[in-house]
């Protein structure tokens, strides 16, 4: 089964906390096991899986990429969007995540973001449920 739902960001980078969606789509497929893939169709976000309880973890990663990747360096992708795509790069477009007994199968501090580079911007994620 693949479903797809979309996310406002509303910052020019952050994280949001796409988890419950997810799960929704895990539900509403009735698979007991198998694996969840969850993807974004886009070049200036990401999509992760970290730490959810601790609100300082998000911005001390967003942090460091922007210290990694300045927004303000001589990039010769001119849009003004280089360090959204080369961020998104580090990042990457997906995760796998198991399913057991029809939950996502995440450590205790675990939730899925979709990571944002280049907002505020309405976002699609795909999800795929394969298994029984």
């Amino acid at each position: 089964m693949m479903k797809s739902f979309t996310v406002k960001s509303t910052q020019r980078e952050q994280f949001l906390d796409i988890t419950h969606e997810v799960q929704r789509i895990v539900d509403e497929s009735n698979t007991k096991e198998g694996l969840c893939v969850a993807f974004v169709p886009h070049t200036t976000a990401g999509i992760i899986i970290n730490e959810g309880a601790d609100l300082s973890v998000r911005s001390d990663i967003l942090s460091k990429l922007s210290r990694l990747v300045p927004s303000n360096e001589n990039y010769s992708h001119l849009e003004g969007n280089a360090d959204a795509h080369i961020k998104s790069a580090i990042i990457g477009s997906s995760v796998a995540i198991p399913i057991s007994e029809g939950r996502l199968t995440l450590g205790t501090w675990q939730k899925v973001f979709l990571c944002e580079f280049d907002g505020p911007r309405v976002r699609s994620v795909i999800v795929q449920v394969i298994g029984k």
